[in-house]
Parts: C-alpha cells; structure tokens; sequence
C-alpha cells in the first residue's frame, strides 16, 4: 500500500486550525493533499482545473466538524505526473490510494462536477471506502435524453476544438459560458479569484484529459445501484438551465432518491462556500 511521503509535510496555520499539507506517491504520480481539522473523514473533490486552493475556503468553514482532505489530481498545481489521466478510473484510483493511506474506515465524499463524476466512479468501484457521498452536477452525460446529451457532448467538443485552434484561455471561457459561472452570484465577503501561477497550466491538462474522458467514460450503474453506500444527487439552486444540473436530477431519478439543491450555481462551492458547508452538513451529518 502506497503511504504519505512524511518529508513533504507542512503546517499552516489557517482559520485558526492547523492544515497539514503532504505528498502520497501513487503509480506514475505524486498527490499533494492537504488535511485539517477534527472529526469523521470528509474529502472534497474539486471540479474543473480546480484542486487544493480552490477547496480551501469550503474546507474552512467544515474543519470544526469534520477532517477535511483535500487534494490536487494529478498534473495539477502540486500533484505531479509522468503519466497523465486519460480516463476517469485513474483519478478514481488515486483517491482510492489516498483514502487507504490515510484511514481504514469509510470515508465521506462531496465531489463537484468532474470532482462528483470521480467519486461516483470511486463509489461503484471502490464501495467499501465510501460511506456516503454527495455528487453535485456530476456530467453523466450517459444518463441524459436526447438532444440533451448530443447538446452536452457538443458544447465539450466546442470547448475541446476551441483549445486546439485560439488556445486555453479562449477555450475556459467558452467551457465557463456553456455552464453559467456567474463570479457574481457570491456570498458577499467572498473574495474575487484571481488566476494563480498555476491556472494556465491547469487549464491546459484539464482540457487536454479532462474533458474528452468525461465525454468516453460510462458509469456503472449496476454496482451504483447495488452499493450500500448512500449517494445522494445535488444540484445549484441558481443551474437549473444548464445540462450538469439535469444530469444531477437523471442520476436522482435513476437512484430513486431526491434531489438536494444546494446554493448557487453550478460552481457554488467556490463562491458560496458558507451556504455550501452548511448544506453538507445538513446533507451528511456528522456521522459515517
């Protein structure tokens, strides 16, 4: 079993908890995550080209009930890698690495777009480390009706031909159109974001994998239906327009379970990450 490379630990002092960052090495990568505060393991998966930064203001307000972990896929920001993901089973298998380095007991999960996408791929392959999971407009483009999914896997191929001829920043913001990001539909002491070091190159491998492994991978369903694990479909209050939010409602249907609305919109864990953390605790308790 792979185990945290310990010489990479740091501590930062954030929201008055303690972050421990660190490194696991997996087959052909090495993970950065960061952990924080008390209570049963909860592990954010970030959606986009999105990682441990992102999560970081959704963590804070979670880290005085839960442990929160969270991490960067590899390739992104402090995650490394000699063998890029091509298919959404590997970034399942690195979060399955990094659960079992890190504790014996299933563990809860809220995974955002393709975040919630590979924590359903982690509950169906992986069932015994996932106590319950809460998969916000995870792109299950499989499960939409037509012309809806031929409308959906467009938009991708758009986003995906856009970088391939004018580059990523023309593609993000075709990709960010397509889904509604709305910056300003934020709790009002949210800072505005602003492009790190690490954007441009984020960008470039998440169009680059991202998006044409989100359009080729089939969820399994038989073993989604047939976990004990309890899933739970989300969706934003403010997408109901955009295709994520109507993969959320198809997987609920799907699953025979509701559907909980969450705020925002389809990135609200990045510009409400108060009223996020508040509905994952309403969602998942402070039990496993």
């Amino acid at each position: 079993m792979a185990v945290p490379c310990l010489s990479d630990e740091s501590d930062d002092k954030i929201g008055g908890r303690i972050m421990r960052e660190s490194v696991l090495e997996v087959p052909g990568a090495r993970l950065r995550y960061a952990v924080r505060g008390e209570g049963p393991l909860l592990l954010l998966v970030a959606g986009g080209h999105h990682g441990v930064d992102a999560n970081e203001p959704l963590a804070r307000h979670l880290a005085d009930q839960y442990t929160v972990l969270t991490y960067d896929r590899r390739g992104l920001s402090g995650s490394t890698t000699d063998a890029p993901a091509t298919t959404l089973a590997t970034h399942a298998d690195d979060v399955s690495r990094l659960l079992a380095a890190l504790t014996p007991e299933p563990a809860l999960v809220y995974g955002t777009s393709l975040g919630a996408l590979i924590s359903l791929e982690l509950t169906a392959g992986h069932p015994g480390q996932v106590a319950a999971v809460v998969a916000h407009e995870p792109p299950v483009t499989q499960l939409l009706p037509e012309p809806a999914r031929a409308l959906a896997l467009g938009q991708l191929l758009t986003v995906e031909e856009t970088f391939r001829t004018r580059g990523a920043a023309p593609a993000m913001r075709r990709f960010a159109a397509d889904i509604d990001i709305d910056p300003t539909d934020c709790e009002p002491d949210v800072p505005a974001r602003t492009p790190g070091p690490d954007h441009l190159r984020n960008a470039e491998a998440h169009l680059t994998h991202d998006l044409a492994a989100i359009r080729a991978h089939v969820l399994d369903m038989t073993a989604l239906k047939g976990s004990r694990t309890r899933v739970v479909p989300a969706a934003g209050e403010n997408s109901g327009h955009v295709w994520p939010h109507t993969c959320a409602a198809m997987l609920a249907g799907e699953l025979g379970t509701p559907l909980e609305t969450f705020p925002g919109g389809h990135n609200g864990y990045l510009f409400r990450p108060r009223g996020t953390a508040e509905r994952i605790r309403a969602v998942l308790g402070s039990r496993p």
